[in-house]
């Protein structure tokens, strides 16, 4: 009988040692999580930063990298701080805060519809700024910062159309879709009726928009998308923290006390308004914002939506795609085809290991 307090106070101790230890693993675990996504989004980073480099340097004026920076500084002479700084900074600054933009916008959708094709340029989002925006220029003759705010306005009013008519006492991702399939299928239909009305060079203009393009980009369009990102980004980041509950199912994450529908709602509409903002600024440059989150999901594995990865991913794919239009082909390029020529074989492998696994319909 008096061994049973010593056997009774082993065993507690055993218990409390097995915890610790299992504490010390998990923290191990995130640890090592924690320490890799900030190693990845480091080098994606010094990524972006070595290829912004290289935009501004290289070029029908080729410029050592040096004399570059010096003209950022205000260094160096007529010629090359027109180049520079007129030139070639507006549309690679363009390029960053664009691929941040549809990279953010991109993870955001699909984490919270917990579904691969949940992408701003596959469900609609896109299309209603597209419609908006080529009705607007075409049919009334907008032009300049009222044209991104058509555009930003048909993000929008898409975004809340495919919003209501996915609404079924609450929202399914695959519901929300296919339902912005739908609708993005009926408003390019809308695109390519006003542009069949249009005159011949005006239909080539708003054809140029819409293969998504920084052509011609300057400051004009810059500061407005970054005054935008500047609001929308810190809206995003105090919305996702509704993001994780929100990954575990409406129930679990209702039985956690998260309000599901006012989360999803803000991030949905930070997302949307993101892309609307993308796309304001250079056009509906297609499948940044469906490739960038797959992408740095798999450089941060058990990272959850991994936002800042997927924004630099973004940002990364955007600037080598439009340093390869430029540079790469006989004629300068829309920056929209290259990221098609990445993208399109992505949304092919997609759908057919989907088929595989029998979900495809």
């Amino acid at each position: 009988m008096s061994r049973a307090p010593v056997v009774a106070k082993n065993a507690a101790h055993a218990d409390k040692e097995r915890l610790a230890g299992a504490v010390r693993q998990v923290a191990a675990v995130r640890g090592r999580g924690l320490r890799r996504s900030v190693l990845v989004g480091t080098g994606l980073f010094a990524a972006v930063v070595v290829v912004f480099g290289l935009s501004l340097s290289y070029g029908d004026m080729v410029m050592p990298i040096g004399k570059v920076v010096a003209t950022l500084f205000g260094g160096g002479d007529g010629g090359s701080q027109f180049v520079v700084l007129e030139l070639r900074l507006p549309r690679a600054l363009l390029a960053i805060l664009v691929g941040v933009a549809f990279g953010l916008s991109g993870a955001v959708f699909q984490t919270v519809l917990r579904n691969p094709l949940a992408s701003p340029d596959l469900i609609g989002i896109s299309a209603g700024a597209s419609a908006v925006a080529v009705t607007a220029a075409l049919l009334f003759q907008v032009s300049g910062l009222a044209l991104s705010a058509t555009a930003l306005t048909g993000s929008l009013a898409a975004g809340a159309a495919i919003y209501l008519l996915a609404w079924r006492q609450g929202i399914a991702g695959q519901r929300l879709v296919l339902v912005g399939i739908g609708v993005g299928m009926g408003l390019s239909s809308v695109v390519w009726y006003v542009m069949a009305r249009a005159e011949v060079a005006n239909a080539q203009e708003a054809f140029r928009w819409l293969a998504g393009s920084l052509n011609g980009r300057s400051w004009g369009q810059m500061w407005p998308l970054l005054i935008a990102l500047g609001l929308l980004v810190p809206l995003t980041v105090l919305a996702a923290h509704a993001l994780r509950p929100l990954q575990l199912g409406d129930d679990a994450a209702a039985g956690l006390g998260a309000k599901v529908e006012h989360g999803r709602l803000a991030l949905l509409a930070c997302a949307t308004a993101l892309a609307g903002a993308a796309t304001a600024a250079a056009g509906p440059i297609g499948f940044v914002a469906f490739v960038a989150a797959p992408i740095a999901r798999r450089l941060v594995p058990g990272r959850g939506a991994a936002l800042p990865q997927a924004a630099l991913t973004g940002a990364l794919i955007v600037l080598v795609a439009d340093f390869a239009a430029q540079h790469l082909f006989p004629v300068q390029l829309p920056v929209g085809v290259v990221t098609s020529i990445i993208g399109a074989p992505y949304l092919l492998l997609l759908l057919a290991r989907a088929n595989r696994v029998g979900s495809g319909g």
